[in-house]
């Protein structure tokens, strides 16, 4: 009776074990860049002479709201980037390529399915609905990428004016910061880890291996094998 009851706990454990993990790492390093963020904050208002800040205050600043969403947003961008561009780029050898010589089930036109009972409402409707749902994945991400984008934009100008005013120096209006050295520097030292990160995963998958990962060829693949199967 107990090997009944835990069973379809143990599966579905198993069967979302990779979302939950990486969630836990979440909030796990959420948890922290709250925490030490927190901590950096009032180590310097101890320096300077200044009145602590609680911990609810530094959640709603500009500050920190302004690390969170840029780190967010450069994430959404590169996977944005890669799910677009791997629909239409090659890259031979690599698993996280499409191979170019042979035909993807990725391509197989939806119309052919719309009549499968299996297939997703999205392709049975058919359509505008179809050809959306089509490009729904890339679409989100680079929803998901503006958002963060917008978010990351105010928290920093509010960053920024926070410490104008503690300055005593002109505060800057939202829309003359979007053109701002400081938001920009922000905005490209995160992108360009990851689109290095990506183009290096890329490239060193054509040569080297992990067994087991879907996110790498056969142990035994030819280093010139496209595409993970």
């Amino acid at each position: 009776m107990a090997g009944c009851f835990y069973s379809p706990m143990k599966t579905w454990l198993r069967d979302n074990g990779l979302s939950i993990t990486l969630s836990l790492l979440f909030l796990a390093s959420l948890t922290g860049h709250m925490v030490t963020g927190y901590w950096h904050e009032n180590d310097g208002r101890l320096q300077h002479g200044q009145v602590l800040m609680s911990f609810g205050e530094f959640l709603q600043g500009g500050e920190f709201l302004s690390t969170l969403f840029e780190n967010w947003e450069s994430e959404f961008l590169q996977m944005a980037c890669y799910v677009v561009l791997t629909a239409y780029l090659f890259q031979r050898g690599s698993p996280e390529s499409k191979d170019p010589d042979e035909p993807c089930p990725q391509d197989r036109d939806p119309k052919l399915d719309e009549k499968k009972g299996e297939a997703p409402w999205a392709v049975r409707a058919g359509g505008l609905t179809r050809m959306v749902y089509g490009h729904s994945l890339g679409l989100a991400l680079t929803a998901l990428f503006l958002i963060s984008f917008v978010f990351h934009w105010v928290n920093s100008f509010r960053s920024a004016r926070d410490e104008a005013m503690e300055h005593n120096q002109p505060a800057p209006e939202l829309l003359a910061y979007l053109g701002d050295s400081r938001f920009w520097f922000e905005s490209f030292q995160n992108w360009q880890s990851e689109f290095l990160s990506t183009a290096v995963l890329i490239v060193l998958a054509i040569f080297l291996r992990e067994k087991g990962s879907p996110e790498s060829k056969p142990v035994s693949a030819p280093h010139g094998q496209t595409g993970s199967a």
